[in-house]
């Protein structure tokens, strides 16, 4: 079992649901993030997203993308953010970690993906999401990060049908990451009675706990996806205060708030 799988077995036996916080590696500097980092799982975070910085961001908003501006700015790079894991898992060896972003930054990485894989489970990444390889891409990434022992989480999105929903869970473990509403990070709110039905198809599909994410950005919306989901995931609302330049004390404070409330859920 990964550290996810056992993450979620030990949330079902205490009849909870999970709290998964994304935050940009290395925005709006290694130093801060890392304090941040370092804070997550005292603030309720179940699991962590660590975002990769990439200078193309299709699937994120103007938040995210801000962030991942920043990000680079600051010398934020696939190494480093290994680098931040590895210092992590110094002092926390439980807490799963998934790296979310895109594939061109692994892809061009010198020893391409099987040096990357190699680095990631050395480093103590426990999954990934890779938002731009879709299962017909799955020899790419998907299958040997799953020979390594890494989880390979999938998108399901509202346009994801009967029809596509066998091909889209074939390849996945880990959880499936439903994404709540069309369009990019940090727009529209999710409704959970849209949500509900939605998570229960897919998780009959897929046999996974299902995580919501995108649209939620609240603690009273966080309970509300978590109550008809296995979790709620928020990131976007978290990366605008690390944006604006909080104090890593307030926006661990600010955290903590949205865990509490998806652990009402």
């Amino acid at each position: 079992m990964t550290r996810i799988d056992k993450t979620f077995a030990a949330l079902k036996a205490a009849d909870r649901k999970a709290f998964v916080a994304y935050i940009m590696a290395s925005d709006p500097d290694r130093a801060t993030s890392a304090q941040i980092l370092a804070g997550l799982p005292g603030a309720g975070v179940d699991i962590i997203e660590l975002g990769l910085p990439f200078t193309d961001p299709m699937a994120d908003g103007p938040t995210i993308e801000a962030a991942a501006h920043r990000a680079l700015d600051a010398g934020g790079s696939v190494t480093e953010t290994l680098d931040m894991v590895r210092d992590f898992r110094k002092s926390d060896d439980e807490t799963p970690i998934v790296l979310m972003g895109y594939y061109n930054p692994i892809y061009a990485r010198q020893g391409g993906v099987e040096q990357f894989l190699k680095d990631a489970t050395d480093a103590g990444i426990d999954g990934l999401i890779i938002v731009d390889l879709p299962p017909e891409e799955d020899a790419e990434l998907c299958i040997p990060a799953q020979k390594a022992g890494l989880n390979f989480i999938r998108l399901a999105t509202p346009t994801t049908d009967d029809k596509r929903l066998p091909a889209v869970v074939s390849n996945t473990s880990g959880f499936v990451y439903y994404v709540a509403v069309t369009g990019t990070t940090g727009g529209a709110a999710a409704k959970a009675e849209d949500v509900a039905p939605e998570v229960a198809r897919i998780r009959d599909a897929a046999g996974l706990p299902v995580v919501v994410g995108f649209g939620i950005s609240t603690p009273e919306a966080a309970e509300d996806i978590a109550r008809v989901a296995d979790g709620a995931v928020v990131g976007s609302a978290i990366v605008k205060k690390i944006g604006a330049g909080e104090a890593v004390a307030d926006v661990l404070a600010f955290v903590k708030t949205l865990a509490d409330g998806a652990h009402r859920g």
